[in-house]
């Protein structure tokens, strides 16, 4: 996924052929199975002619199965943590504060630590979704506190809307999913990621909530680039995880799919709170 260092690394595997899953030597005996010494018969070409074709459960594949499976289970733990860490936040701000930083600086160090690690760490997976439901929890509840009540369920509603709007798209070909594509949007997540560390030093510099544009139409446009910009990380996202499954990636490599998936939610969320605030301010 060109939004997406996780997806990136899937792409690479798929190429040059997932950690210990690479081209296996040619085997040294005739024939697969029970039958490893002694002639060849014509029972036991049928025998292996009657068996049903090996799917991707048996053969130790990822699925679509495992994608949703593994993409429910990261979700329900942001959810959960997300809860805690508003009920936190909400009794004990500076607490919160806390929750928020910590949570965005750490999600950035182990995000980056599972993107580049050769192997998938499912303990670091789960560390990062517990991470970012602190972050989501708390950095909610100062929405919700500063720029009042409905906001955070506005933005959850718009966040599933969209997600289904562009699984719907994609799935029915409206969105498709080029190498052209690909590299557009690449150029474009990479040069908004620059500015978003830009601004977001210039907002802590200058005291100001949004940093560039503040809450007027400049503001409010940066804000409807980037929900544009998630919510087409996620046809990405989708083309992705196909990708994975049509080359045969690890069962393993499921919790990289959904950990990848949960974090573009994730971001498409944060920013619909930031239009949503910007549009009340």
């Amino acid at each position: 996924m060109a939004s997406n260092p996780v997806f990136d690394r899937i792409e690479k595997d798929a190429r040059t052929g997932y950690a210990g899953f690479g081209n296996a030597p040619a085997q040294s005996t005739p024939y697969p199975g029970p039958y490893q010494s002694g002639p060849v018969t014509d029972r036991h070409l049928q025998d292996m002619y009657d068996r049903p074709s090996a799917g991707p459960v048996q053969t130790g594949r990822v699925t679509m199965d495992d994608v949703i499976m593994k993409t429910l289970s990261l979700f329900a733990i942001v959810v959960g943590v997300g809860a805690f860490g508003w009920i936190t936040a909400d009794r004990n701000p500076a607490l919160g504060q806390m929750f928020w930083i910590g949570g965005m600086i750490g999600t950035l160090i182990v995000g980056l630590i599972i993107a580049f690690k050769k192997t998938v760490s499912v303990p670091l997976i789960l560390a990062y979704a517990v991470l970012e439901g602190l972050f989501v929890g708390a950095v909610s509840n100062v929405f919700n506190d500063i720029y009042g009540q409905g906001l955070v369920s506005t933005a959850v509603v718009a966040t599933l809307a969209t997600f289904t709007g562009m699984f719907l798209a994609y799935k029915s070909g409206l969105i498709k999913v080029t190498n052209k594509f690909r590299r557009i949007m690449t150029l474009a997540i990479f040069g908004y990621a620059i500015f978003a560390v830009v601004n977001f030093i210039f907002a802590m510099i200058s005291d100001t909530p949004f940093g560039f544009g503040g809450t007027g139409a400049i503001g409010i446009g940066i804000s409807l680039v980037a929900v544009g910009l998630a919510s087409l990380s996620l046809a990405l996202d989708f083309d992705s995880i196909d990708r994975a499954i049509a080359t045969g990636a690890p069962r393993q490599y499921s919790w990289l799919l959904a950990h990848g998936l949960i974090v573009t939610l994730v971001w498409l969320y944060i920013e619909f709170l930031r239009l949503l605030a910007r549009l009340r301010d």
